[in-house]
């Protein structure tokens, strides 16, 4: 009974994966942007440009990420009209930009110093050394880390069914109510699901890291 429920039902739970996949890209793709962002400017800008950075990262990695998700469904959505797709997709990703930055920051100071100043006395102007020189390596190293923060976001994305999302808990706790019992089954599909995806994810990333290793470099560019 239970199995004829889950496999008759298992096109809802892939409909819940698939939205879950749309908004941990979007998420991820605000956070990736924003955070590389944040990074460069915590680094090389101006002191008030840095401390923006510090402000912005203390502020999104402070609070938690279902009181960010309430913050923005119900509190923008008074000034804005937003779909709770798009609410999470900003409340997620600016969370997951605090992350990020700390991610790309850190990789970026891994880089030796001595690059910068042998690109200007090339003739290199600043931005240009930043990004012909230092991100390039920065971005390569900041493949392991980036990982947990998939892994993390990745489940994070299970925290949008508190404001209307369908993705794939809420998917689940549709089935639950309509079949009227099956909990366990239900969520131990969900979970492993949720495994599946997060390790395919983690895969990908970690021969990604092995197809762009540069031996001698592991360090940080001090091969």
């Amino acid at each position: 009974m239970i199995v004829e429920i889950l496999i008759t039902q298992m096109p809802y739970l892939l409909h819940g994966v698939w939205v879950a996949l749309q908004l941990l890209v979007c998420l991820l793709a605000l956070g990736f942007v924003l955070g590389l962002s944040l990074a460069i400017l915590e680094v090389y800008g101006h002191w008030t440009l840095r401390w923006f950075g510090v402000l912005f990262e203390r502020i999104f990695r402070g609070i938690p990420a279902i009181v960010l998700l309430l913050l923005f469904y119900y509190g923008v959505a008074d000034f804005v009209d937003i779909s709770a797709f798009t609410a999470a997709v900003l409340a997620l990703g600016l969370r997951s930009a605090a992350y990020q930055s700390q991610i790309f920051r850190g990789s970026i100071l891994s880089i030796s110093q001595g690059q910068m100043l042998a690109a200007r006395a090339m003739g290199m102007s600043k931005p240009m050394a930043i990004r012909e020189i230092i991100l390039p390596q920065a971005l390569r190293l900041s493949i392991g880390p980036w990982t947990n923060e998939f892994s993390s976001e990745m489940k994070a994305t299970s925290l949008a069914y508190v404001i209307g999302v369908v993705e794939l808990t809420r998917q689940a706790r549709y089935i639950i109510s309509s079949t009227q019992g099956n909990i366990l089954a239900v969520f131990a599909v969900v979970a492993a699901l949720y495994f599946i995806f997060n390790w395919l994810g983690n895969w990908g990333l970690y021969r990604l890291e092995r197809k762009l290793a540069v031996p001698g470099f592991e360090q940080g560019g001090q091969g």
